[in-house]
Formats: C-alpha cells, structure tokens, sequence
C-alpha cells in the first residue's frame, strides 16, 4: 500500500519549500490521520439542529455569551470536564437538560466509520508508521470508541495506530503549530518524512509551519483517504 505522492498536495499559495522548511527530498515514513471527516463521517448541522430541539435558547440575550465564553473550545483542551461543559451550557436551554440529553444532543454529530477507511489504515500501516491527532473531547470519545470497538473489535486507537493523540487530553488543539511538534516529539519524528491528513485547510497550515507535509482532503468535493493510496 503506497501513497500516491502525486495526489498530495499543500494549500493553495503555500510555497511547501519556503519559510515552513519543507521539501521533498525525504521519502515519506510516518503518516498522521485526522478523525473527524477523515476517519470518521460528521456533521456538526446535526448536533446543532439537536441543540435546539432540546430547548437550547438560540435568540436568547445571553446565548453570544454561551457562544464567546469558550465552553466547547475549553472541553476540546481539557480545561472543562464533561460534566462542567454540561453545567455550563445548562442554563442556555429551557427546559433544562438532564446530562445524558446534552451527551446525545452533542453526540449527534458523529455518523459512521466507513469499514473501508479502517481496511486501508490497517494495510498502510504495514508500509509506515501511523498515527491519529485529532481535535476531541471526552465525550465525543467514549462515544466513537465504543462504536469503533463495537463494529472492529479494537479495544481501542491506540490498538490500530502507533500512538493517537486526543487534544483534550494534551492540552492543545489544532491548529496549535505546538499540539504538532507534541506530535513529532513525542516519538522522534522527522517532519521532512512525516504526512499529516486533515480535512480542514487551518490546520493543514499549522502542520505545515511546523515543518510537516500535509494534504487538505476536500471531503466536500468528495475525497477520502482510499484516493490517496494504490
């Protein structure tokens, strides 16, 4: 399982030669995988949708406070727990939720694991050394382990990939430049060998001024991670 080098590229305007370091003289080693939209199929439309069918009060005057004071920005790092995310949007609904409406509701917009990305993982990583970073929460977590245990028989990521990286638990969120070099310390990377695959082109550029080549998947014009490799 090879990587298509053809298909890979970097954001439009980024010059992968220039300040970031990158070049190509290097053959790719190491490969890391975003979860959401790359792995696994989301749509965050959904969850918001949900959010309100549970009573989350979108034209209340206070609601640009629950939306500027950080709460979901703050579980993704860790800085909140699941149950004081919960208590902090809490009172931004009317009824007010019980915890396990508010996980449903936030869970919402995790879809499926589509077995043939999985297949693909497992064959690349016969070729290279894979891993996983991606930008999460508790939550979010126990939900899509559960099912990707469930469907795969893995007990959990860690079981697939050489190490995955949850940004709840580092501290740090892409497209953090320093949640990327965590990545490449933490075991000894080279980024001039190292591909970091996300779907979303911000931080596709935070691994790139980190010195790692990376390829923006445009899920939404229909790429997945199956085009990349032969």
């Amino acid at each position: 399982m090879q990587l298509l080098r053809s298909r890979i590229s970097h954001p439009a305007g980024h010059d992968p030669n220039a300040a970031s370091g990158i070049t190509d003289q290097k053959p790719i080693k190491n490969i890391i995988f975003d979860f959401g939209g790359v792995i696994c199929n989301i749509d965050v439309k959904i969850a918001e949708k949900n959010f309100v069918s549970l009573g989350f009060k979108i034209n209340d005057p206070l609601y640009p406070v629950a939306r500027s004071n950080r709460v979901f920005e703050d579980l993704e790092t860790g800085i909140l727990s699941p149950q004081q995310f919960r208590n902090s949007i809490r009172p931004f609904f009317e009824p007010r939720p019980s915890d396990r409406q508010i996980d449903d509701a936030w869970n919402s917009l995790l879809l499926d694991i589509p077995e043939p990305r999985i297949r693909l993982i497992e064959k690349v990583s016969k070729e290279y050394r894979i891993f996983m970073l991606t930008n999460t929460n508790e939550i979010h977590y126990l939900q899509y382990r559960a099912a990707f245990s469930e469907q795969f028989g893995y007990h959990d990521f860690d079981d697939l990939f050489e190490k995955a990286y949850y940004s709840y638990r580092i501290g740090m969120k892409k497209p953090d430049v320093g949640i990327f070099r965590h990545v490449l310390n933490d075991r000894a990377l080279d980024p001039a060998e190292t591909l970091f695959i996300d779907d979303t082109l911000m931080h596709v550029e935070g691994a790139n001024a980190a010195g790692i080549h990376a390829h923006h998947l445009l899920i939404g014009g229909g790429e997945q991670i199956l085009d990349l490799f032969s």
